[in-house]
């Protein structure tokens, strides 16, 4: 299923909703477009800085938009129903990347539009009486599109017809990119610095963005530009440009900048913290905790006010949640049997409106060193319990499922053993262990799964995981509290916020920057440490130790194992070992791809992987272990500008070529 998503290059302002200031959460109001004269009055810039907010949606959430970040990274690659829009950004032979094919423009048309309402904002704000606070939402909302921007496409314009960083109403049509240094010494740390100023501690609603969010975003965009200083790896820019910055400053500089801005927000956090668990960070009813600090919200209370269908998706918003169903395999086609003496099959686990299960795709796989290398520690370490699906569990009573046409009770599973609403049909074992037969003619899991004697569930090894059959992503799944004992509406949208930012980040985006070469200080308040790189690592990884739950036993679990956890981390931390760390904080949440071009290191990370399926993808049965390369080029350190930008601009085809990115004409 492809859902489309087409926006212009926008240059007056994007369709908007209405502004409020109650203390809770966002109240939409949809409204028309918005004329540039509506922007003079308090209202228009009101409802400008909500638009703000609501353009997030258009990005995150949307699976195509996640699989641009995730796709030919040592996280993912394609699964079995992926088609060319999937499969044309994983450079493994399976298609080409391309400007029209390639979902990598849903940024470009997202972006530029809310730049230009945020510039509305900022131009217009003070002059109807809108508070600093206000508009430094409209700079924040400016610069992180910016920045997100300029990590994806290299250079890109910031004059969209009016001026540089002007609010344009003109049908401009023709562009010019800035370069790289300019967009950050022009942009993005300007707007950043006055947001950090003028932003409240607390947020003004929930999900408001504050300074300590903002000083997130600038601490990450310090970093990054310092590495694009640096650029150890001699990859291209474009526009072409010297790696100098214009105001004399070096790559160390800007690596202190980002530790000093990181290590100040978790000093002084305001309402935000981590999360006692790291399964409490991402538990559905959890949501819009206080380790949060950006998200796009959604609600399940109307499809009109989600953004999405939130009874059947047919991808009729542009600002569906769909992006879990990328990372979910079709765990519907598990079979057990009503009987206990031969095969009878039945589907005992059926798609669900819950966290574990929801609305399978089977877009993007993980390889097998996601499981064996990145999740290595699945015992100490809670991570690998909280982002993955492990147990795919019965649900027939929920689903009605009769057995000579009465509600069955118990099915009969592996070995022909009972099994009961609730318990384990498929398990991912932890490791790979001796005995599991694969070739069992008389049980049929019908997904590749294997048996073991004495079990009743189904089991798959890592080393048998396929782009068929593997853990979901039990972080972003469904959560809804309509399902009413049933199993509710698995095909609807998403209904859940979508996490952009973390404050667990700071400690990453700090620790990272010391190993770049930043002087390191001690950290004082709620998490105190000695301030190098490890002692930064060590927060997060003492709190990976601590549990309080089994998600995949669903039972549970008060354990502390910190102290193992934390001794188990080197005493000389690496830029590898703070990626690693990445990886099991922020797994499947669209950041893989933007932290291997930011360190440079995609290639060495994803040029080659193992999943298995080697000789038919498409073959449940199919075990066979194969190693796959992928054709990385410099080149595409860069995404391609979007073909709706470069069809819309009356420009000769000279110049178009020369606005495109090399290696895309």
């Amino acid at each position: 299923m492809r859902l489309k998503y087409f926006k212009p290059f926008g240059l007056m302002v994007m369709a908007t909703v209405g502004f409020t200031s109650c203390t809770k959460v966002l109240d939409e109001n949809p409204r028309a477009i918005f004329t540039p004269d509506y922007f003079k009055t308090e209202a228009g810039v009101k409802g400008g800085i909500t638009s703000c907010y609501a353009h997030l949606r258009l990005m995150f959430g949307n699976g195509y938009f996640l699989n641009a970040n995730q796709i030919s990274t040592d996280e993912s690659t394609w699964g079995q129903n992926s088609d060319g829009n999937v499969k044309n950004l994983d450079f493994s032979g399976v298609g080409d990347i391309s400007p029209e094919t390639s979902n990598t423009g849903i940024l470009w048309g997202a972006a530029f539009p809310n730049i230009n309402t945020a510039s509305g904002v900022i131009e217009n704000g003070a002059a109807v009486g809108v508070s600093d606070a206000l508009v430094a939402e409209a700079r924040f909302f400016r610069a992180f599109d910016y920045f997100y921007l300029v990590q994806t496409f290299g250079g890109v314009p910031l004059d969209l017809g009016a001026g540089e960083l002007k609010f344009n109403t003109s049908k401009v049509r023709t562009s010019k990119r800035n370069t790289v240094p300019e967009v950050y010494t022009k942009a993005v740390f300007p707007d950043l610095l006055i947001a950090v100023d003028k932003l409240p501690d607390a947020p003004r609603m929930t999900g408001g963005v504050t300074k300590t969010v903002a000083r997130l975003l600038l601490a990450k965009a310090y970093l990054t530009y310092g590495w694009w200083l640096q650029n150890p790896n001699n990859i291209p820019t474009y526009p072409e440009a010297a790696r100098t910055d214009p105001d004399g400053k070096n790559a160390a500089w800007y690596f202190q900048q980002a530790y000093d801005v990181a290590t100040a927000a978790i000093a002084a956090p305001g309402p935000f913290g981590l999360q006692a668990t790291f399964y409490d960070v991402n538990y559905g009813p959890n949501d819009r905790n206080n380790e949060i600090l950006l998200y796009a919200d959604h609600t399940e209370k109307s499809s009109l006010y989600n953004g999405g269908d939130i009874g059947y998706s047919g991808g009729g918003f542009g600002t569906d949640q769909f992006a879990h169903w990328f990372e979910q395999w079709n765990y519907t086609g598990i079979k057990s049997s009503s009987s206990n003496t031969a095969w009878n099959a039945v589907n005992s686990v059926q798609r669900a409106a819950v966290q574990s299960l929801g609305r399978p795709w089977t877009m993007l796989a993980p390889p097998h060193g996601v499981f064996k290398n990145t999740f290595a520690d699945k015992v100490n370490d809670s991570r690998y319990d909280g982002t993955f699906v492990t147990k795919y569990k019965a649900n027939f009573i929920e689903a009605g499922v009769k057995v000579g046409g009465v509600q069955a009770n118990v099915l009969y599973n592996a070995n022909f053993l009972p099994v009961h609403n609730g318990d384990p049909i498929v398990t991912f074992l932890n490791d790979d262990v001796v005995g599991v037969d694969y070739s069992n003619s008389t049980f049929k899991s019908d997904v590749g799964a294997g048996v073991l004697p004495g079990r009743a569930d189904f089991v798959i090894e890592p080393s048998a995981i396929s782009r068929i059959c593997y853990p979901g992503n039990w972080k972003l799944g469904p959560y809804r509290t309509d399902n009413n004992g049933g199993l509710g509406q698995p095909n609807g949208s998403l209904t859940r916020p979508f996490p952009i930012a973390k404050f667990s980040e700071l400690f990453l985006i700090a620790a990272e920057a010391a190993v770049k070469g930043a002087t390191p200080k001690a950290v004082a308040g709620t998490y105190a440490n000695d301030g190098t790189a490890r002692g930064l690592v060590n927060v997060l990884r003492g709190r990976a130790g601590k549990w309080r739950w089994d998600n995949g036993n669903n039972i549970q679990k008060i354990q502390d194992n910190s102290a193992v956890v934390m001794a188990a981390t080197p005493l000389a931390i690496t830029v590898d070992y703070i990626l690693a760390e990445r990886s099991r904080e922020f797994f499947g949440e669209g950041y893989r791809w933007l932290d291997l071009v930011r360190t440079q290191k995609w290639v060495e990370y994803s040029s080659s992987f193992q999943i298995a399926g080697k000789t038919n993808p498409n073959d449940w049965k199919d075990h066979t272990i194969g190693t796959f390369t992928r054709n990385i080029a410099a080149q595409y350190y860069l995404r391609p500008i979007p073909t709706s930008q470069l069809q819309g601009m009356e420009m000769t085809d000279a110049e178009k070529k020369a606005y495109q990115n090399p290696g895309y004409n």
